[in-house]
């Protein structure tokens, strides 16, 4: 005990610095608000009580788009259930969809992939305080700039009565809704499709459908583009200098021996970028600039791949046909649910089998890694749910 109380003297100390910042912060923030159109009397009724939320700070430099392999990351995103569901929500708003697309020009299919990779059809919204979450960001961690400026957008939503304070809430990063805009997206793109006056991104598909159409429209899709297509790559290609923003001709492509991956030539008259996240030996695919759309929704290229495949899994199509280069592929949302009752049936305390991958279960994927002599590093693959499998 004489050693853990200065610790926690220490750490208390350091909570009173971190809130002293916070405040210091916050009151720097104050003209900036009041230039950018929040009075007063918003910006002290929002942020007098407010308290810093450091886990979101964390989050920050452990993104999914950037840290998880793409095969874990597309195996939860792009899974049979994840599909069965989009199938589902076309059919139950055909008709919506249809509308949105004669007004922007963006396919259902797209926008629904949107809708089902940003809250899982709108099963997951977020429940994190969006100004809570803005301000923090604002004053810890990296691109407080950026953060600022939806933090003073978020107030402003608040200020002009959009949704009442205790229903603001979304991604740890500010995102919320069905389609998980941010503050500033919301006061520049949302619209107000199913005519009732305002634009709802939490209560109302139609409006948050017709939001990413115009998104999309705004960030430069067409209708008349694909956004690209799996490629086979000739034996010994080199993919230095190449990505997804340097555009070449399709000629030039078919001049360099690559074809679709059925053999077929790449269709004539486009201009094409190269996407190989996981390098040559794996999936790669040629992009549009409507590909260049989709990353604009997040900034991520498996984030954009992940939107793009599952359209084209909507619509009919099956997984990529060139496997990952990997020997553990990930696992989807059901062989998650598996893993963990495994691991609750071997006795690890990890709460219930929901999918999600948090501490407790990583901890118990540990365990059984040690036990098996394997490599300890917390992730869960294929491997590992067969082996659990077999006892």
């Amino acid at each position: 005990m004489r050693f853990l109380f200065p610790l926690l003297l220490a750490a208390s100390a350091s909570a009173h610095a971190q809130t002293d910042d916070f405040r210091q912060c916050l009151d720097g923030l104050r003209g900036t608000a009041r230039g950018a159109g929040v009075s007063e009397a918003t910006f002290r009724t929002h942020t007098e009580a407010l308290q810093p939320n450091m886990g979101v700070v964390a989050n920050l430099d452990a993104q999914p788009e950037f840290k998880t392999p793409i095969w874990d990351y597309l195996a939860v995103l792009v899974d049979n259930e994840r599909v069965a569901d989009g199938q589902a929500r076309l059919k139950e708003h055909a008709d919506t969809l249809q509308r949105v697309q004669q007004r922007y020009g963006v396919d259902p299919a797209t926008v629904v992939a949107v809708w089902g990779v940003e809250s899982n059809f709108g099963q997951g919204f977020g429940r994190t305080p969006i100004v809570q979450s803005l301000a923090t960001l604002s004053c810890f961690g990296r691109r407080q700039a950026y953060f600022r400026t939806e933090f003073v957008a978020a107030l402003r939503i608040l200020q002009a009565g959009h949704f009442a304070p205790d229903r603001f809430t979304g991604s740890w990063a500010g995102a919320f809704g069905h389609t998980q805009f941010m503050p500033s997206t919301f006061e520049r793109l949302a619209v107000d499709f199913d005519g009732d006056g305002r634009a709802d991104l939490f209560d109302s598909a139609p409006d948050a459908l017709a939001s990413t159409a115009n998104f999309l429209q705004r960030a430069g899709w067409r209708n008349d583009l694909p956004w690209g297509f799996e490629v086979k790559l000739p034996a010994g290609f080199s993919a230095a200098g190449e990505g997804r923003r340097s555009k070449r001709p399709s000629a030039e492509w078919r001049a360099r021996g690559v074809h679709l991956v059925d053999g077929t030539p790449i269709p004539e008259g486009l201009s094409l970028g190269l996407l190989a996240p996981a390098g040559v030996q794996g999936p790669a695919f040629l992009v549009t600039r409507n590909f260049d759309a989709l990353y604009s929704y997040n900034a991520a290229e498996s984030y954009g791949l992940a939107i793009a495949h599952l359209a084209d899994r909507l619509r009919g199509a099956g997984p990529f046909a060139t496997p990952w280069p990997t020997d553990d592929p990930g696992l989807s949302r059901a062989e998650r649910r598996e893993l963990q009752t495994l691991l609750l049936a071997r006795g690890h305390d990890i709460g219930t089998a929901d999918g999600q991958l948090g501490e407790k279960s990583r901890a118990a994927v540990r365990a059984e890694q040690q036990r098996l002599g394997w490599a300890v590093d917390g992730r869960a693959g294929q491997k590992l749910l067969k082996a659990l499998r077999g006892g």
